[in-house]
């Protein structure tokens, strides 16, 4: 596993941009052999040589390339946030101290860090600490209700966050060049897509990397949103946005899909058309607030008649199909998740001809976000999965 040397990830850079290890140590302000020995120590953790060297310098093997290309992201990333909190930082901060400073940001208490960390509570405060006295400046307030990091500190801790991350794809990026499928890939999932595309992407995936760890997290737009941005879920698949809600992430479309009332087979109002007037006057099963589904739902009612006075919040379609076959509840949920449950006599799709919007399902990701192999090999079977979906 890579370990998390600061000073040696900048040595690394410093040769692969000036070619030369005598330059790297002068700028670094320390020996050759020192050097010499960071990058052996490097060249260990990565598996193979990062250089060749002959007379004209030294040079990136093709895995120095690999690893040169995601480290310099991460440590370009790392070292403005540092700077921007003390330049001192730059060279002063370790991985430990970056460490114990997300984890405290996060927990906003000392105890509750060192548990997360599985380190003792004393040894957080003391890394904290010590970042504090190199930028001269305090990185939390002090308050009855726990440690409140200042604005610096959140970016700081933000910043680091993906840059461990970006490491991270650093070592599966190179595991990948060694044939070998390490890192894994987690993908956040909003409703639609845990019925429609993921199921056959991950289906074909998994075929092809059969060893890939893979992790799905379900979880409302809002959470998972913040998850991504952390680095902790690498991308997102379901309804997008519009407008974006935040600016360092991006949009990928995948398909359409439009909304479908639905009911239980035998429902009174089966197999006729329905207008507002009698939609009104039911009991619903409709997604929470702040999804683009419930915008559209409300929105058919807004101005034109009252809203149904019986509403019952529910994301699931596996708990929607069992309300609904209990009782005269009518669903609002999307046409393609319904899809197989109509096709399965489970439930009907009520005749309304009302003209719903259509709406965009698609992949959220970081802005700037560079997938590993492996990531980019999802993406193309999320993609591939989404192209051969039926039209509606």
């Amino acid at each position: 596993m890579l370990s998390r040397n600061l000073r040696h990830f900048r040595l690394f850079l410093a040769v692969a941009e000036l070619r030369s290890l005598t330059a790297a140590a002068e700028r670094a302000r320390i020996s050759q052999p020192a050097v010499t020995q960071s990058l052996n120590k490097l060249e260990k953790d990565t598996g193979g040589a990062l250089f060749e060297r002959n007379r004209q310098g030294v040079f990136l093997t093709e895995r120095g390339r690999v690893f040169e290309s995601r480290l310099r992201c991460a440590m370009d990333r790392l070292d403005a946030a540092l700077r921007e909190v003390s330049p001192r930082l730059v060279l002063t901060a370790t991985a430990a101290q970056l460490e114990a400073l997300i984890a405290a940001s996060e927990a906003q208490n000392f105890t509750l860090a060192a548990r997360t960390l599985k380190r003792a509570q004393p040894t957080v405060h003391r890394a904290v600490a010590q970042l504090e006295r190199g930028a001269a400046r305090a990185l939390f307030e002090r308050t009855s209700f726990g440690m409140v990091p200042v604005r610096a500190c959140q970016n700081l801790a933000q910043s680091a966050r993906l840059a461990f991350t970006e490491i991270a794809q650093a070592e599966a990026a190179l595991a990948d060049f060694d044939g070998r499928e390490v890192g894994r890939i987690v993908i956040g999932s909003l409703p639609l897509s845990r019925s429609v595309v993921l199921p056959e992407a991950l289906a074909r995936f998994r075929e092809a990397r059969p060893k890939q760890p893979v992790t799905v997290i379900d979880g409302d737009y809002d959470a998972l949103l913040l998850r991504l941005r952390r680095g902790e879920v690498d991308l997102m698949i379901g309804a997008m946005r519009d407008p974006l809600p935040i600016g360092d992430v991006t949009q990928e479309p995948l398909f359409d899909d439009v909304l479908s009332i639905v009911a239980r087979p035998g429902h009174a109002l089966a197999g006729s058309r329905v207008g507002l007037d009698l939609l009104v006057d039911h009991a619903w099963v409709v997604p929470r607030p702040g999804t683009p589904s419930r915008e559209q739902f409300d929105a058919l009612f807004t101005g034109r008649v009252a809203m149904p006075d019986s509403i019952l919040e529910c994301g699931s379609i596996l708990l929607m199909r069992e309300l609904l076959q209990r009782s005269d509840l009518l669903g609002c949920i999307s046409a393609r998740q319904a899809r197989a449950e109509v096709e399965a006599g489970l439930l009907v799709a009520l005749d309304t001809g009302i003209g719903w919007p259509r709406r965009g399902i698609g992949l959220t990701t970081r802005a700037g976000w560079v997938p590993t192999p492996a990531q980019a090999q999802m993406l193309d079977h999320i993609r591939a999965a989404a192209g051969e979906l039926p039209a509606l």
